[in-house]
């Protein structure tokens, strides 16, 4: 073969998926750097911490939370509007400049995606709770009351108690997963779905690279609403539900992780795959291997990078370790990529679990797996838990 024909070769084969290998940098804006003076992280901010961020630490790809308008109770993660900036955070100018100049430097942005359950203040629940029979109402999920006038099934939160609240107009109880400012959307009414979808296409459209989703397991439910089944005794879904003994006794079986859920990533996927270049990262709980690939779809058409969470899970512990890599290289489908990481907004900070020098060693761990690795902010200063005053 001559060069010029290994040069038609290698020009004619498609680029590499960008997100392969890539350092992904978790963002939580209120807790970095302030733009504005004010005292509270903000996209100014953020714009300001590119230089660090791509050239000094060298990440590909910049994670922000949830920053869209919001009263706040759960950082962000209950929305009162999908499709503006909260003006503590900047407005969408700002956002946009934030597009343009993490381009420039090479750097993708990659938006929080909050699908499973809005705030109470939304326009769409205070509609959907006025009356029975606006055109809102099946945009939640709502029910009866069981024979003696309590909640409609079992279910359990995992800050514990019922997952349903009893809405004293319409004299129904509606579910939230969450707290109970946090609604459940439901992902059955069509309408719902494409509301959603075009959510996604309008930070497309201003640039965003792809979305971080939040509990992508939760968004269908059993459509019976049957109760789950009780755990069985010694039970150990994962040190997170240890936290919460009621939300710990149940097998979550009705309430999250249902099958249907792959229907609806499937086509989170296919607006994706519309735009060129981008990616959706999962936010999943299944601590099963097998469950935890059926993530990436049948077909490689599901999450590109569904977290695993057994990874953060496993003790600090070298033959633990290698046996969770193990089981995840094992049970990774042909031609998938993992995405790897040691912790996140919900746990502790890693260097709380195990100290300073050995985050120094996790952090090697995490930059020379195979993998696409995710960093929490400030996990490269070695910073620890505080307890903050209230």
């Amino acid at each position: 073969m001559t060069s010029s024909e290994a040069a038609i070769t290698l020009a004619d084969e498609p680029p590499a998926d960008w997100w392969r290998g890539a350092v992904i940098y978790e963002n939580h804006l209120p807790s970095v750097r302030d733009g504005n003076g004010d005292g509270i992280g903000d996209l100014e901010g953020l714009i300001e911490s590119l230089d660090y961020l791509g050239g000094t630490l060298g990440v590909d790809a910049i994670w922000v939370g949830p920053f869209f308008p919001s009263p706040l109770l759960d950082q962000g993660f209950d929305i009162s509007d999908y499709t503006d900036v909260n003006p503590v955070f900047g407005d969408l100018d700002t956002f946009d400049r934030l597009i343009a100049e993490a381009h420039e430097r090479d750097l993708k942005i990659l938006v929080d995606y909050v699908p499973n359950h809005t705030s109470d203040q939304h326009p769409w629940f205070i509609e959907s709770r006025s009356s029975r029979d606006n055109p809102k109402r099946n945009w939640y999920v709502w029910a009866d009351p069981s024979g003696d006038g309590g909640p409609p099934n079992n279910w359990t939160s995992e800050a514990g108690g019922s997952v349903w609240e009893l809405d004293a107009t319409t004299g129904q109880y509606f579910l939230h997963s969450h707290l109970t400012e946090q609604p459940d959307l439901n992902w059955r009414e069509p309408a719902v779905a494409e509301a959603l979808l075009d959510v996604m296409r309008f930070w497309l459209e201003r640039g965003a690279d792809g979305f971080r989703i939040d509990v992508a397991h939760m968004l269908m439910k059993d459509p019976e609403l049957r109760d789950n089944p009780p755990a069985p005794e010694g039970f150990v879904g994962n040190v997170y539900d240890l936290q919460h003994p009621d939300f710990a006794s149940q097998l979550h079986v009705n309430d999250r992780r249902h099958p249907d859920v792959h229907r609806v990533l499937a086509e989170f996927r296919k607006v994706l795959d519309t735009y060129d270049d981008k990616v959706a990262i999962g936010e999943i709980e299944a601590m099963e291997w097998e469950d935890w690939a059926e993530y990436y779809g049948q077909q490689l058409d599901g999450l590109h990078l569904p977290f695993a969470f057994q990874v953060i899970e496993t003790p600090w512990d070298a033959e633990a370790l290698r046996e969770t890599i193990a089981g995840l290289e094992g049970a990774l489908p042909e031609g998938a990529w993992p995405v790897l990481a040691l912790g996140n907004h919900d746990r502790k900070r890693l260097a709380t679990r195990i100290g300073r020098d050995q985050a120094r060693v996790a952090a090697v761990l995490l930059l020379t797996l195979r993998g696409s690795p995710t960093l929490l902010y400030g996990d490269e200063l070695g910073m620890v838990d505080q307890d903050v005053p209230r």
